[in-house]
C-alpha cells in the first residue's frame, strides 16, 4: 500500500478541529540526534530528500507515546540507510515545534513527522511556508480551509485493540471494578474509554469503568495520586492513556492489581498483574509514508487530508501486547473471535445498541458506525463511571 491518504475515512469536524488539545505530554527543551547522509535535489514535495525528521513531545524512553513512536523512526533508519534521521525530543506543542521542524529542513529534511496532537498548528505553518516539504502530523484532523497538497495526517484506530484489552480486563477483575487514568477528554480518548467497557461489559455484564482525569500528559505525581485513588475504591485493573506509564504501571503492580498497558510494550514493569495491551508499530506506516514522498507521489490533502487506518483494511500501527502470565486460553480465544468479528465489514466495538450514561441511545441497533463517526465521539457510554470535563 502507497501512503497517498486516499483511503482516508475521517471527516474534517468542528469539534475535532477545535480540541487541539496535546496528544502528549509537554517539556521545554529540546534535545537533538541523527545518523548519516544521503540523496540529492527534489521536485514533487519530499522526492529529494536527504534526511527525514522526527519530532516527539516528550521522551524516547517514557515506556509509552514517544517510545513508540521514536522505535518507528528508527526503522525508517534501517529502510532508508542513505537518508539522514533526525529526530528531537521534548518538543514542545508551540511555536518551539516549528522552529525544529525548520532546523530540520536546513539540514535536508524534505519529509517531517510532528508526532504529538498538539503539533498540528506548527506542522500546518511549516508546510504552509515549505510546499516542497511534505509534513504528516500524528493523530489529529486537518479542517477544511487548511488543505495543501503537502500536509496531511495519520493514525490507526486505537479503539479496536483497546477493545480487546477490555475483554482481558472484564475475564481477570474479581470486584468488577475497572479503572482508567486518561488526560485530556479529546475524541481518541473517550472512545479508548467507552471501547475498554464495552468489551469487558461483552464478556462481563457487572463490569464498570472508573476513570480519574490529570488534564496531564505525563505527570508522574498526578498519576500516582489518580492509581491510588482508583485503588482504594476497590478496582483491581487499571489502563491509561498517558504519555509515560511507567508510574502507573508499577503503582497497581506494587498493589497487586492487574495492569492493562497502552503505547509501548511496557510488561517487564508488571511481570506478575500484566495482562495484556495495546502498542504501537509504527515502522511499517512511517516506512510506506517516506517511500511514497521519495517516489514523488504523495498527494497529501489534494485529495483527503486524514488518513486512519484499521483492522477492516488490515493495516492498524495500533496492535495488542503480549499476554501477560495469568491469561487464560479461554481468554486468549475469546479475544481472538472478537477481533475477527469486529474486522468484519459489519463489524465494529460500537454496534449498536449503545447508550451513554444517561441512557439515551447514541448509536441505534444495528449500526456500525464509520472510523469518521468514532474519532469525533464526545461521550461516555454506559458503565463508564465518572463525568467527562466541562469545556
Amino acid at each position: 500500500m502507497r501512503f497517498r491518504f486516499r483511503r482516508a475515512t475521517v471527516a474534517c469536524t468542528a469539534l475535532a478541529a477545535a480540541l487541539t488539545l496535546a496528544a502528549a505530554g509537554c517539556s521545554s527543551a529540546a534535545s537533538h540526534d541523527s545518523t548519516t547522509s544521503g540523496a540529492s535535489g527534489s521536485s514533487a514535495p519530499g522526492k529529494g530528500s536527504k534526511a527525514v525528521g522526527f519530532i516527539f513531545v516528550g521522551p524516547k524512553d517514557d515506556y509509552g507515546y514517544n517510545q513508540a513512536a521514536y522505535e518507528g523512526s528508527q526503522e525508517v533508519k534501517k529502510a532508508f540507510p542513505d537518508l539522514q534521521v533526525i529526530t528531537a525530543e521534548n518538543v514542545p506543542e508551540d511555536d518551539n515545534a516549528a522552529r525544529v521542524m525548520d532546523s530540520m529542513i536546513q539540514k535536508g529534511a524534505k519529509i517531517i513527522f510532528a508526532t504529538s496532537y498538539g503539533h498540528l498548528d506548527a506542522a500546518l505553518k511549516v508546510a504552509a511556508e515549505h510546499p516542497d516539504v511534505v509534513v504528516v502530523q500524528q493523530g489529529n484532523v486537518i479542517a477544511n480551509g487548511k488543505v495543501t497538497a503537502n500536509v496531511g495526517t495519520y493514525f490507526g484506530t486505537v479503539y479496536e485493540p483497546v477493545y480487546l484489552a477490555g475483554i482481558a480486563a472484564g475475564k481477570a477483575t474479581k470486584t468488577n471494578k475497572l479503572g482508567y487514568v486518561y488526560a485530556f477528554p479529546i475524541p481518541q480518548t473517550i472512545a479508548n474509554i467507552d471501547a475498554f467497557e464495552l468489551g469487558a461489559k461483552s464478556v462481563n455484564p457487572a463490569a464498570k469503568t472508573y476513570t480519574v482525569n490529570t488534564s496531564n500528559w505525563c505527570d508522574p505525581a498526578k498519576q500516582a495520586q489518580a492509581t491510588q485513588s482508583l485503588l482504594s475504591q476497590g478496582v483491581d485493573v487499571i489502563t491509561q492513556h498517558q504519555d509515560c506509564t511507567a508510574t502507573v504501571i508499577k503503582a497497581t503492580e506494587a498493589a497487586g492489581a492487574y495492569t492493562v498497558g497502552y503505547h509501548a510494550d511496557a510488561s517487564s514493569l508488571a511481570p506478575k498483574g500484566w495482562l495484556t495491551g495495546s502498542q504501537w508499530a509504527w515502522g511499517p506506516l512511517y516506512t510506506d509514508i517516506v517511500k511514497t514522498a521519495e517516489a514523488g507521489t504523495f498527494t497529501g490533502s489534494k485529495y483527503n487530508a486524514n488518513y486512519r487506518v484499521g483492522y477492516k483494511n488490515g493495516e492498524n500501527p495500533f496492535i495488542q501486547s503480549p499476554f501477560g502470565p495469568s491469561v487464560t486460553q479461554e481468554t486468549k480465544d475469546a479475544i481472538a473471535a472478537a477481533k475477527t468479528k469486529i474486522s468484519a465489514a459489519d463489524g465494529s466495538p460500537f454496534v449498536g445498541p449503545v447508550t451513554d450514561q444517561d441512557g439515551k441511545v447514541r448509536i441505534p441497533a444495528g449500526t456500525v458506525p464509520d472510523y469518521a463517526t468514532l474519532d469525533t465521539i464526545d461521550y461516555f457510554v454506559d458503565g463508564v463511571v465518572g463525568q467527562l470535563p466541562k469545556s
